[in-house]
């Protein structure tokens, strides 16, 4: 399945009483209300005791992706257009792979 074949399907379940601008609102929430389940599972693998619910994570994430898909629809990108500028800004940020030093010395681009 391809990005934007995912956000299609994924949209389908999206209110579509909500204004655009709505939308864009509720995916940013999503957003943050789901990674925030994410970490929360690590923490608590981490702090708590806890074993780590790759089950569990493994639907939070999907449940990322599904905000990752609606907030991109609002802003009127596909998917695989916030994809492919991603990995454009990594390639410049990092040309040879990951590097700590241009991690710890770099630039914000603008």
């Amino acid at each position: 399945m391809t990005g934007n074949e995912y956000q299609q399907l994924a949209l389908r379940t999206r209110n579509t009483k909500l204004s655009k601008e709505e939308t864009l609102i509720n995916g940013a929430m999503g957003l943050c209300g789901e990674s925030g389940e994410v970490i929360d599972l690590l923490k608590k693998h981490l702090h708590h005791g806890h074993p780590l619910d790759r089950e569990r994570m493994l639907k939070e994430l999907g449940d990322v992706a599904w905000y990752l898909a609606e907030t991109a629809y609002a802003l009127d990108y596909d998917l695989e257009t916030v994809l492919q500028k991603n990995i454009e800004k990594l390639k410049e940020r990092y040309p040879e792979g990951f590097s700590e030093e241009r991690s710890l010395h770099r630039e914000e681009a603008q």
